[in-house]
C-alpha cells in the first residue's frame, strides 16, 4: 500500500431530519440526510406523503375533473395459414 495516498477515514455523526443520529465512519465527516432506516417507508412499512409546496394538493386539483378512461381491448393478431408443403 502506498504511504499518503489515501484520505482519512474518521468517526463521523450522521444525523437525520427526524432526530435518529447514527455514528459511523466516514472520509467526507459528519453530515445530515433526509431520511434514514429509521423513517423511510420501505423500512418502517408505513407510507408517509411527503409534500412539498403543496404539489400533491396542486396536482390533485389539476386533475380532479379528468374522466377515467376504459382500458380498451387488445387487437387480435392476424392468423397466420400454414404454407402447403
Amino acid at each position: 500500500m502506498k504511504a499518503d495516498i489515501h484520505p482519512e477515514y474518521a468517526d463521523a455523526t450522521v444525523s437525520c431530519a427526524c432526530g435518529n443520529v447514527v455514528q459511523t465512519k466516514s472520509t467526507r465527516g459528519s453530515f445530515g440526510v433526509d431520511v434514514c432506516s429509521a423513517c423511510h417507508p420501505f423500512f418502517t412499512g408505513k407510507q408517509r406523503l411527503m409534500d412539498t409546496a403543496g404539489r400533491v394538493e396542486r396536482f390533485r386539483k389539476k386533475y380532479e375533473g379528468v374522466a377515467k378512461v376504459e382500458p380498451r381491448a387488445p387487437k387480435a393478431k392476424p392468423v397466420r395459414k400454414p404454407k402447403p408443403d
